[in-house]
């Protein structure tokens, strides 16, 4: 019987500290975006509308406002970056705005700890400031979104939307320092066939300096002599610098490689570049 009653217990001592799990009306979400070679990181909650006039009634124009719902919105970055013309640093912030009908203030908060807007604000806690245009959308957003868009080598745009509200603030990372860092680093140390090809595409890419590109390029080529890839990628860069023979010469080595792998894509890239390069 104690063994009986005991058991008993044991259920109901565990149905007591289990708790329900429901359905969150702001659930979580996190988001990760590299950019050039700079990681971010977004963590926010997502309200929906629910029948609710957003802008300038449940979001009020000129109120310091959490951007989102429940704890601070926050922005992670893995390298210093500029929002606008500020540089900050490293780190992790909470993203604090106040709307308006017309332009948005956009404040990267270095105190992340607050629920909701702080109480007290502190100007010194203020990295960096931007005032975002706003753009009407056609379309409703139901949920807020927090997203980054415009992605290249260099930047992206933190994309803010909301009900038919959108506002953009532009984020510059520091790919181009990165990158001659570590090239110049590779080239230092025994750089392989895979070293010279990345080193060229980065230098394509960027519009940097296409004759060293063509250098890195040719020595790539000494190992990877069948990789259609590296032939189209030398194309470009022949093309580039005006040589037009050669670079007809290359994709045309590509096409036929590419023919033998099987690989369409490249097969009409190189047939679309020579049509183009013939005329």
């Amino acid at each position: 019987m104690r063994i009986y009653i005991s058991t008993i217990l044991v259920f109901i001592a565990s149905g007591l500290m289990a708790q329900m799990q429901a359905p969150q009306p702001s659930p979580s979400a996190t988001l990760k975006q590299t950019v050039g070679l700079t990681e971010i990181s977004i963590e926010y909650s997502r309200p929906a509308m629910r029948g609710r006039v957003i802008m300038g009634d449940l979001v009020p124009y000129g109120t310091l406002w959490r951007t989102g719902a429940n704890a601070n919105s926050t922005i992670q970055f893995s390298d210093p970056v500029s929002i606008g013309s500020t540089t900050i640093p490293a780190g992790t912030y909470a993203i604090f705005t106040r709307p308006g009908k017309t332009m948005w203030e956009v404040f990267f908060y270095t105190k992340t700890d607050n629920w909701g807007a702080p109480t007290s604000w502190d100007v010194q806690a203020v990295a960096a400031t931007y005032e975002a245009e706003v753009h009407a959308l056609s379309e409703t957003v139901s949920s807020f979104t927090i997203s980054i868009g415009s992605i290249t080598n260099n930047d992206a745009v933190l994309e803010i939307s909301w009900e038919n509200t959108k506002v953009g603030i532009p984020i510059a990372v520091p790919t181009k320092e990165k990158m001659q860092k570590n090239i110049a680093a590779v080239m230092q140390n025994n750089p392989k066939a895979q070293d010279y090809y990345s080193a060229a595409v980065y230098y394509l890419q960027e519009g940097l300096d296409l004759q060293q590109a063509k250098s890195w390029m040719e020595l790539s080529l000494k190992e990877n002599g069948e990789a259609y890839w590296v032939h189209r990628q030398y194309a470009l860069i022949l093309a580039g610098l005006n040589e037009m023979d050669a670079a007809i010469a290359a994709a045309k080595t590509s096409l036929e490689l590419a023919e033998k792998a099987g690989n369409q894509d490249y097969v009409k890239m190189n047939t679309e570049s020579i049509a183009a390069w013939q005329k």
